[in-house]
């Protein structure tokens, strides 16, 4: 680490660069960025990494969840709102049905940019670049739009200030109690299944606490219950963005990077060679690396040990999206890498990204049941291994979509596009998100796949 600086990483290849046009913009950005308040804070970050830890040992379930990408335009206090309510009732399905502490990351808060595969879109004989996420461009097809933009990240660091003052207001006003479990049901899904599921635990938990404080057996704060912990993650994309809110702490003598508590690297710049690993190399936040079937597993052994030299636990957490095509034939010998080199890291499944697909219509979309089997495929090798699933990484949206086919309410291609709204990627419903934690408390309640270590 001797060689790496704040700005180490632009000597290197910078994969998914969002080609800004007017460098002196650029820097005037930069300067603007790097003078600004943090959007997260020292001691939250070292908070997770603990959490983390114990997530390592397995005393923590993850659930990493949340847009697809943010949008300028979505953005108002219920949808907000409505976002944390879901990562709350899944844990509370999950905590519940399984005894298990859950640990709330949202993806939100600075999820505004996205890599793309194909950085030129086409449409009736014109070009103009992918549409990038809000970040960097505008949705709207024309050469206006789509120019990379530097003026947007400064919108990108205010709506993430204002988005996580905003959860951390609610938490501290006692939104994230249990006892208000039932505000966090969203209207649409009342008269569901899954509704109906999750009001009879809520009930069943209510009747215990009130036992509980009948019986005058909680006396003070330590008993309170985690659901007041709840930390933002993002791909670390824009690295001129995070390096902006990335500061040195003089008593450590150790860089934070305060745009989000967790910042993970994309499948498409985990290039051991590349900019991103070297930025985030020298920052204290855990740090997510997304796996897909192209991984060569002695590569991503030195990606992890460039990250985590000291081997730290709660440093890493690797998000496997590989695909129900692909699970089966990668993901054990990647177990076993890691295991050879005795390597603390937490593995999550990401099982929405490696299931996508366009349908007879064009249309971006995943199915439900390839969701839920590439999730059942994850439990079970890590079983076969002694290995543990630490958690599982998805998107959804609080709205009532139809994006994502199956489920519940069996969406289908006529359907689909009755309420396709999402800006990049397609992200389960509430409704689907609730159904998807229930068939997972089911997995890990049986034998079949529970770790023993």
């Amino acid at each position: 680490m001797s060689s790496w600086n704040l700005e180490s990483w632009k000597q290197l290849q910078i994969d998914q660069s969002p080609g800004w046009h007017n460098d002196s913009k650029l820097q005037t950005v930069i300067k603007q960025l790097s003078s600004q308040p943090p959007i997260v804070f020292k001691n939250e970050i070292i908070l997770l990494k603990k959490r983390l830890q114990q997530a390592y040992e397995g005393k923590y379930f993850i659930i990493q969840g949340g847009d697809c990408a943010e949008t300028f335009s979505d953005f108002n206090t219920e949808l907000i709102k409505n976002k944390l309510n879901i990562l709350l009732q899944m844990s509370i399905v999950l905590s519940y049905a399984t005894s298990i502490k859950t640990l709330r990351i949202g993806r939100i808060a600075g999820q505004f940019a996205k890599p793309r595969t194909k950085l030129i879109e086409e449409r009736n004989h014109e070009k103009y670049p992918s549409y990038r996420g809000d970040a960097i461009n505008g949705i709207e097809f024309s050469e206006k739009a789509r120019r990379p933009n530097p003026d947007r990240m400064i919108k990108m660091y205010e709506q993430s200030s204002y988005t996580l003052n905003l959860i951390r207001s609610m938490i501290n006003e006692g939104y994230t109690d249990i006892h208000n479990a039932n505000q966090w049901d969203l209207d649409f899904i009342k008269k569901s299944q899954q509704g109906k599921q999750y009001r009879q635990i809520i009930k069943k938990i209510s009747k215990t606490l009130s036992f509980i404080k009948t019986m005058d057996l909680i006396n003070n704060h330590n008993h309170r219950l985690e659901l007041y912990e709840f930390f933002t993650s993002h791909e670390g994309l824009l690295l001129e963005y995070e390096q902006a809110l990335t500061r040195f702490d003089a008593n450590e003598k150790k860089y934070y990077n305060y745009s989000g508590h967790m910042i993970w690297i994309g499948d498409r710049t985990r290039n051991i060679n590349g900019a991103h690993i070297e930025f985030v190399a020298g920052i204290e936040n855990p740090i997510g690396i997304k796996i897909g079937p192209s991984i060569i597993p002695d590569e991503l052994i030195k990606i992890i040990k460039k990250i985590n030299p000291k081997n730290e636990a709660g440093k890493i957490i690797l998000i496997s999206r590989l695909g129900v095509k692909n699970i089966d034939e990668i993901l054990p010998e990647l177990i076993q890498k890691i295991n050879e080199n005795q390597l603390k890291v937490i593995w999550l499944c990401d099982p929405m990204h490696g299931n996508t697909f366009k349908n007879k219509y064009g249309y971006k979309t995943r199915h439900f049941n390839t969701i839920l089997n590439e999730l059942e495929q994850y439990m079970k090798i890590h079983k076969s291994l002694n290995s543990r699933a630490g958690g599982i990484h998805i998107e959804f949206t609080s709205e009532n979509v139809t994006e994502c086919l199956g489920g519940f309410q069996n969406i289908n291609n006529d359907t689909l596009l009755n309420r396709y709204e999402t800006a990049c990627d397609p992200r389960l419903n509430n409704l689907q998100s609730l159904e998807l934690i229930f068939k997972l408390t089911d997995l890990i309640n049986t034998k079949e796949y529970q770790c023993q270590s």
